[in-house]
């Protein structure tokens, strides 16, 4: 719930974006560390990054026509692996750039790569893996790339 807003800001943010391709799909996420981002040590919490990229997954899920396609066949999202590597802190109001690059896939994954820029520097880093699912198991990518086309004329 305490990301329901930078959700909705997303998700009106892509009405204002060109329309991206899953051959192509990668995202810029503009945002600043909020209060309820900081851990004890008052930087922003390792768990927030991934679910940052939530966010940037969102944003291409809705641009790229696949969460039109998911809802119109009842598939859904899951994230199999996720790394992130910690480089620099980001603290209390710091503005930062979430990045997402859709970058292959195989026969039953997408492979995506996260970066959280803040000026200059990388502040973190990651990979992550991910499938469309149905009730009755994994959609191989290629399927869903051609769904997306299909959907989404």
């Amino acid at each position: 719930m305490n990301l329901i807003f930078r959700m909705l800001f997303v998700w009106l943010r892509t009405l204002g974006c060109e329309r991206m391709t899953m051959e192509n799909a990668a995202n810029r996420l503009p945002l600043r560390v909020l209060p309820n981002d900081l851990d004890i040590n008052l930087h922003m919490n390792n768990g927030r990054y991934l679910t940052i990229c939530d966010l940037n997954r969102i944003d291409m899920f809705i641009r790229s026509g696949l969460v039109k396609t998911m809802r119109k066949r009842g598939w859904f999202p899951v994230i199999a692996e996720h790394t992130m590597s910690y480089k620099k802190s980001l603290h209390l109001f710091e503005r930062y750039i979430a990045e997402m690059e859709l970058t292959h896939h195989d026969e039953k994954y997408f492979y995506m790569t996260h970066t959280f820029r803040t000026k200059d520097r990388i502040a973190a880093s990651g990979t992550s893996r991910g499938a469309i699912r149905s009730r009755e198991g994994v959609i191989p990518p290629e399927q869903v790339l051609a769904a997306i086309t299909e959907d989404n004329p």
